[in-house]
């Protein structure tokens, strides 16, 4: 049997590699499930979300004239549903302000950040050069 790109299959979870799962689906063929396509939320580790030998359904992506299927374990699962926002009341007084937070000491600007920079480094390469001009008996003549 073809599989149909958007087509969604079931199939076993037949290796777990670092960037994603490999599965076999009908037919013998497998494919490539990308770490990005196993869940709607953050994979750090595969391992937390599937197994090896887990039955799972998943969405025919693309199919490369190489042979290549790419698969979506994420895409082939129901849309989460939204979240309901907090109801706001119709009418009744209205709140005040929060407090302005205090304002945080000035960051220095960029301006005064590299004048610092300059004079620590100048000092820096200063001492270096008075250190080496002693190594290479840069003494002065009389």
């Amino acid at each position: 049997m073809e599989l149909a790109v958007g087509s969604i299959v079931a199939g076993r979870v037949t290796g777990i590699t670092k960037f994603g799962a490999f599965v076999a689906v009908e037919g013998g063929k497998s494919g490539l499930v990308h770490i990005s396509e196993i869940s709607s939320s953050y994979v750090n580790d595969i391992h937390d979300f599937l197994t090896d030998g887990q039955e799972v359904q998943v969405k025919v992506l693309s199919v490369s004239p190489e042979g290549k299927i790419n698969l979506s374990i994420k895409q082939a699962q129901p849309a989460p549903a939204p979240r309901p926002r907090p109801a706001r009341p119709a009418s009744g007084p209205a709140r005040p302000a929060p407090p302005m937070p205090t304002a945080a000491p000035a960051e220095p600007s960029f301006e005064d950040k590299l004048k610092q920079f300059l004079s620590v480094s100048d000092s820096k390469q200063s001492e270096v050069n008075r250190h080496m001009a002693g190594k290479r008996g840069g003494r002065r003549r009389k």
